[in-house]
């Protein structure tokens, strides 16, 4: 299931294969200029990082956004029939991939409002569900995720906790976890290393990051 998966930085996943996908770009080392689709979360500069879409865009990538964020993709080259803005709870299908979009916000905290309609997204590659959180506490749909890998922030401060995270993942019971969104702004591996520490035991922790 992470045969063609690797994490690059932060929250920023690239699916690799037939179909080539990123997840919110952030801090790449090198210019890619492959990918098919691009997703988006939410408009935070660490999640819509300008410089680094320029580095994987190539002329008919097609982005995923939030409303928010529509002048700002076009300002970056897209053509309109390639962004697709979106809301929670919708579902679409680019390039054969399917694609659902589940509410992102935090509970506890004000950084990332529910009214501002963020997401996180469930990608179905080759019949496996790949959940994407974005930032995110727990809340009442993302304990409804169905999904066999789940990739979850653990940093703390604007997201949840590693402990908090696990708690999600024990909840939605994935095959594997996998810790995000630490090691750059806020976060380190010892919160991985919480999140691994509370997981329940048949769930396999991977710790991607680089």
């Amino acid at each position: 299931m992470l045969e063609n998966v690797e994490l690059l930085c932060h929250n920023c996943i690239r699916f690799f294969g037939d179909v080539v996908i990123y997840t919110d770009p952030f801090k790449l080392n090198k210019i890619y200029s492959d990918a098919d689709i691009i997703l988006i979360t939410h408009s935070h500069y660490d999640h819509f990082s300008e410089e680094d879409i320029k580095k994987v865009k190539k002329e008919d990538t097609k982005i995923v956004v939030t409303d928010d964020l529509y002048d700002k993709t076009i300002s970056l080259g897209f053509n309109k029939e390639n962004i697709f803005m979106v809301k929670p709870n919708q579902n679409l299908e680019i390039n054969n991939i399917k694609i659902k979009t589940i509410p992102a916000y935090n509970t506890n905290k004000n950084f990332h409002p529910k009214e501002n309609n963020w997401v996180g997204y469930i990608l179905e590659i080759n019949d496996v569900k790949y959940y994407i959180a974005g930032d995110t506490d727990i809340t009442e749909e993302n304990k409804a995720v169905k999904c066999d890998v789940a990739f979850v922030p653990v940093g703390g401060t604007y997201t949840m906790t590693g402990k908090e995270a696990a708690t999600l993942v024990n909840e939605i019971k994935p095959k594997i976890a996998i810790p995000v969104h630490y090691g750059v702004i806020v976060g380190t591996k010892e919160d991985a290393i919480e999140f691994e520490e509370n997981l329940i035991s048949d769930i396999q922790c991977k710790k991607l990051m680089k």
